[in-house]
């Protein structure tokens, strides 16, 4: 296959993704496809479960390994890959309610009395693990009931060729002044199949110098709503002004909420810390990674700006792994120092003891 012909079936293969992805939002079944096989799923969160669910026999669903380890699901299957879903089997009738309090933790205090369940060897573990990652990209409970049935269907090479960042390309610039300096231009990104779109904020006059450079996952809350939660808000109008202060920087603003996890995920971590969970445990009661961004596509936005180096703004070591593993030199780390509130201190307390630095 020429080079025209490997593009345009990376093209097809991310549309069928994005297809899938809001087929899920909309609360459609999909068919996810492996090894010749389809695994057939309705999401959780949006479908229509009282009309999917059977009245007799049972019902299978499909939850994330944290998920399942909170139920204290995978010890009963001591020989599976740790980071794959697990599949369990509930005898039928079952409600709707009864499925949602299963697999969402914000409800565990609410219905604490759950089980006990049936583990059963996966369907089919690669379209299993694909279905994991679509759930994510369409911001929803990684949670599925297997089904009969699915209109919109998705191969396990689709979703990864809908990740793939190479595809993300400069669609707008304009000048942009800001408080921090009225010296700036905006930059939009964004890829055939991924309706998300990426933002650049470059300050200052350009020169021949490395950029001071910062990554910021989007966080409504904290940049828009002034929230008090977290340092959000704060890091990113300090590293504005931090940019204005050398000769030129580069702000990548990042449309990766609750890193990586969706608006309505992270509220529902939230939720989780208003228990008493610190936000590296929500992340992973809600069944995802401690930190599910994608720092290639950072990697990819300096590469079309043509910023091969950079001083790194952020106080977290592991960006400055994620850039440099995607090719981006990063000649120095530099810190951002933000004074904790009554309101995020356990939040900023917790993240320096589970990480051994600030995020």
């Amino acid at each position: 296959m020429n080079a025209a012909s490997q593009d345009e079936a990376d093209k097809a293969a991310a549309r069928r993704a994005a297809r899938a992805i809001d087929a899920l939002r909309r609360g459609w079944p999909i068919g996810v496809e492996a090894n010749g096989s389809r695994l057939n799923l309705l999401p959780v969160e949006t479908g229509a479960l009282e009309q999917a669910l059977p009245s007799s026999g049972s019902v299978s669903l499909l939850i994330s390994a944290s998920r399942a380890d909170t139920l204290k699901l995978l010890n009963q299957l001591a020989a599976a890959d740790p980071s794959l879903p697990i599949q369990i089997r509930l005898p039928a009738p079952v409600s709707a309610a009864e499925i949602i309090a299963i697999v969402d933790p914000v409800l565990d205090m609410k219905y604490p009395m759950k089980g006990p369940f049936r583990s059963e060897p996966l369907s089919d573990p690669a379209a299993a693990r694909a279905a994991m990652e679509l759930a994510r990209h369409a911001a929803l409970l990684p949670a599925f009931l297997i089904v009969d049935e699915a209109e919109d269907v998705v191969g396990v090479d689709d979703v990864a060729a809908y990740a793939e960042s190479s595809a993300l390309t400069i669609s707008a610039h304009a000048k942009l002044p800001v408080a921090a300096n009225s010296e700036a231009h905006i930059y939009g990104f964004r890829s055939d199949a991924d309706a998300t779109d990426h933002i650049a904020l470059v300050v200052g006059k350009r020169d021949g110098s490395t950029p001071v450079v910062r990554l910021h996952s989007e966080c409504l809350t904290g940049d828009v709503l002034g929230s008090l939660k977290c340092d959000c808000g704060p890091q990113l109008h300090a590293a504005l002004h931090q940019m204005s202060e050398a000769t030129w920087g580069v702000l990548l603003y990042l449309r990766q909420e609750g890193r990586g996890i969706g608006l309505i995920n992270k509220l529902r971590a939230y939720a989780l810390q208003d228990q008493g969970f610190d936000t590296v445990d929500a992340n992973q009661r809600l069944g995802f990674a401690i930190d599910a961004r994608d720092f290639s596509i950072a990697a990819r936005m300096l590469d079309l700006l043509n910023v091969p180096k950079v001083k790194l703004m952020t106080n977290n070591p592991e960006k400055v792994e994620g850039l440099e593993a995607c090719g981006v030199t990063v000649e120095e780390r530099l810190p951002v120092k933000i004074a904790a509130n009554p309101h995020n201190e356990f939040y900023l307390d917790t993240k320096r003891e589970r990480t051994g630095h600030q995020l």
